[in-house]
């Protein structure tokens, strides 16, 4: 057999990748100059971002943080030596009002704590990399953290011993325990740690007892309009059917909060007095009020968008209609207007003597604007799932709840989520529009504090701090946003 002499008899050893094609190196020719029209679009951005940081970056540096006024900026950047330079002295003295508003300073910890505590309700509703007894950990910590900043007093200094050994013993079964022996503890029916999630839920009648303080029987009275409606749906959903038991199961929780939840909790705290000093609402302001009114409206505008957008499909003819028009009605009309309808005319339409507290009349509109939008983007997901969904779901025998809350919605609901987040930020930022009814956001207190004859002349300092806070939460949720898409990929591309 004669051999060939342009066919190899042997394996080649391997050898690693050029230089050329991994690393930093062969990122930057796949991404920048993988041709000469991005090339130069590459050189041409260099030289452009060059001369806006040697432009800006003297002006930022500026060592002005001990300045108390916009003239002694002025001297201090002349001493330097430079013709020009930010005042970042506003900032040094006023930050913590454009974080906290008017809020009291002595009661600080309790909007600090409240904040603190959001993260540790939304871990085990956002992620999922996180153990029950970590999540139990964490709001143990918070609370222990919060009570060496605390008022002190005999009854801080017991809840702080009970917590350092619920904090003891709860990082020993963290670190102490592995996987495996939880999971041989759960196969033999030892008793788990409570739900999270229980926390989570109880964190939506405990913030705005920090804030706003008062008794402690009025956030427990809300919370028990909802355990009502829960059991009045449960007993009534067999004698009457599903639909008639949902609709009094939201009607007799609503003739609580109205009629009935005064009395209790004016009746529990003579029995049982307690509760924190008070905090009217004109206090609030800086990024306090942004983040209550925004996060407040998010997390009740998603589910009152899914059920918009479920009525918007129902056969019900008047189900239908409702919710058309209410979301026909709230889109056609700017979030603007519905903050001067909240300031302005429902005082007028309500009885004399009512005090309807006005972020509340805020968070209102701001969660019905976002919720019609929030059922168009959910109608979207809904319309876009293949009717074979549909079918299966029937062909399992599921009702409609259960077909929407198993099958139906988890589906809509992830491809939804690039609109979802968008509806979200949107809603965020707008949350800025309060200043022009009077409410001093971070963009009115900003205006307030330029109005100081200290700080007049202040714009770019002021406003970019501002900018930099709202940059942080927005780029906080598109990034929370990529890792859900990923973390839900189902495609195997």
């Amino acid at each position: 057999m004669t051999k060939l002499s342009y066919v190899r008899t042997e394996m080649l050893p391997e050898r690693e990748p050029p230089t050329s094609a991994t690393g930093v190196i062969g990122w930057m020719r796949q991404n920048l100059f993988n041709g000469w029209m991005n090339s130069l679009l590459t050189l041409i951005s260099l030289a452009v971002i060059f001369w806006l940081v040697a432009g800006l970056l003297p002006w930022f540096w500026s060592p002005t943080w001990n300045a108390g006024s916009l003239g002694q900026c002025r001297e201090i950047i002349a001493e330097a030596g430079k013709q020009s330079g930010a005042c970042w002295g506003v900032i040094n003295e006023r930050w913590p009002q454009m974080l906290f508003g008017f809020y009291p300073q002595d009661l600080r910890l309790r909007p600090t704590l409240a904040f603190f505590l959001l993260f540790v309700a939304l871990i085990p509703v956002l992620f999922a990399m996180i153990s029950r007894r970590m999540n139990w950990l964490l709001l143990v910590l918070v609370l222990f953290a919060a009570t060496f900043f605390g008022p002190g007093g005999a009854v801080m200094t017991v809840l702080q011993i009970v917590l350092g050994l619920g904090l003891a013993w709860l990082a020993w079964t963290v670190v102490a325990t592995d996987r495996a022996d939880r999971a041989a503890q759960i196969k033999e029916g030892v008793k788990r740690l409570p739900n999270p999630l229980i926390f989570s839920a109880a964190f939506v009648f405990l913030m705005p007892w920090l804030l706003w303080g008062g008794s402690v029987w009025v956030p427990v009275g809300v919370a028990l309009g909802f355990v009502i409606g829960w059991l009045v749906f449960r007993l009534l959903n067999a004698l009457i059917g599903s639909l008639a038991a949902l609709i009094l199961a939201i009607v007799t929780p609503v003739l609580w909060w109205l009629f009935l939840n005064g009395l209790f909790a004016s009746a529990m705290q003579a029995v049982l007095p307690y509760g924190l000093e008070p905090v009217p609402s004109r206090l609030f302001g800086g990024l306090l009020l942004s983040v209550t009114i925004g996060v407040t409206a998010i997390v009740i505008s998603l589910p009152m968008g899914i059920m918009l957008a479920l009525g918007r499909q129902s056969d019900l003819l008047i189900v239908k209609s409702l919710s058309v028009i209410f979301i026909e009605f709230i889109r056609g009309v700017p979030l603007i207007t519905l903050l001067f309808v909240a300031s302005v005319l429902l005082n007028i339409f309500l009885p004399p003597g009512t005090n309807f507290d006005i972020i509340l009349r805020v968070i209102i509109m701001a969660t019905i604007f976002a919720a019609a939008y929030m059922a168009e983007v959910v109608r979207g997901g809904l319309a876009a799932l293949p009717k074979g969904q549909y079918e299966a779901a029937d062909a399992l025998g599921l009702d409609y709840w259960k077909a929407q809350r198993l099958i139906i919605m988890p589906q809509a609901l992830k491809i939804s989520i690039p609109g979802i987040v968008s509806t979200f930020i949107g809603l965020f930022k707008d949350t800025t529009l309060v200043s022009i009814i009077g409410l001093l956001d971070p963009i009115g207190l900003s205006t307030s504090i330029r109005a100081d004859t200290n700080w007049n002349g202040i714009v770019w300092e002021l406003y970019g701090f501002v900018a930099l806070l709202f940059f942080i939460f927005t780029f906080s949720m598109s990034r929370y946003s990529m890792y859900l898409e990923r973390r839900l990929r189902t495609d195997h591309g």
